[in-house]
């Protein structure tokens, strides 16, 4: 069983950064493939990125601005969001999958969910 815990979420300006962390309790944090979804009103959770075998990778509509990193050591993901725009606003769900080589980017993957934490990006 694993838990996972979203912080750093909140209110920023078009063009600002938020960095997401996600603590994990449980054990073998490094053997889970870990990922970032979101979930804006009215729409379908959707992938933001992941991290599995130690490779990164990213939703088309955040490449280049966001930046998935993992400290196995801490238990902890981070989604790092920079030049953050209006159409960023949406909860944002840290993921869990066991077995560290699958990518996570679908959410019918997932064995563990978060709880989310807001982002509003302001225009």
């Amino acid at each position: 069983q694993v838990q996972l815990v979203e912080s750093g979420g909140g209110l920023v300006q078009a063009g600002g950064s938020l960095r997401l962390s996600c603590a994990a309790s449980g054990r073998a944090f490094s053997s889970y493939a870990m990922g970032w979804f979101r979930q804006a009103p009215g729409k379908e959770r959707e992938f933001v990125a992941g991290t599995s075998g130690g490779s990164p990778y990213y939703g088309d509509s955040v490449k280049g601005r966001f930046t998935i990193s993992r400290d196995n050591y801490k238990n902890t993901v981070y989604l790092q969001m920079n030049s953050l725009e209006p159409e960023d606003t949406a909860v944002y769900y840290c993921a869990a999958k066991w077995g560290n080589t699958i990518r996570v980017i679908k959410t019918t993957l997932i064995d563990y969910w978060g709880r989310g934490t807001q982002v509003t990006v302001s225009s």
